[in-house]
């Protein structure tokens, strides 16, 4: 009897493991945070790639997208060639290069190589902006209406139909 008295938190902690396990497996594990959605898009004052400083309100004119991405982000570049595809269909793209700090100059070669589809090209070195937005990670893209209003973003590299679907939500 005391022996198996003594097994009975042993046997409670395995059933409690297994109940864990089997949660955790049913969970959604992509949680995209959504929490400037429907808000007005951050006020903030960065650098421009080109030299000087920006307000982001004051060259943000929706609709527009917001592209947080880095030079030494792999997902960011699989994303440029539908980012060229809606600068050449005349969508207005304002690039925020995202901790990019480590080696000057990355980013300029980034866009080089790869194209540059941005009408304004900014500097986020540190991540403050990024925080501001509420970048989880690059790349993000934020769909801005014409009263500066954020009205989707997508946490993942876009597409087309990605594409197609933040340009309808900054049009409204």
């Amino acid at each position: 009897m005391r022996r198996l008295a003594a097994l009975a938190p042993l046997v409670a902690l395995l059933a409690a493991i297994i109940l864990f396990a089997g949660w955790s497996l049913k969970r959604e594990s992509q949680v995209v945070p959504m929490g400037m959605v429907g808000k007005l898009m951050p006020d903030l004052v960065l650098a421009n790639l080109d030299g000087g400083r920006t307000s982001l309100r004051t060259i943000v004119k929706g609709p527009a997208l917001v592209n947080f991405y880095a030079s030494w982000c792999a997902p960011c570049a699989e994303e440029s060639p539908t980012l060229m595809a809606l600068k050449y269909e005349g969508v207005r793209i304002v690039g925020v290069s995202y901790e990019d700090h480590q080696h000057p100059g990355d980013t300029a070669g980034f866009l080089r190589r790869l194209g540059d589809p941005y009408a304004v090209k900014l500097e986020d070195p540190d991540g403050a902006a990024g925080m501001e937005f509420g970048v989880t990670g690059v790349p993000e893209t934020y769909a801005v209406d014409a009263h500066g209003v954020i009205r989707a973003k997508r946490a993942l590299p876009i597409d087309t139909s990605d594409a197609e679907a933040l340009l309808a939500a900054a049009s409204k």
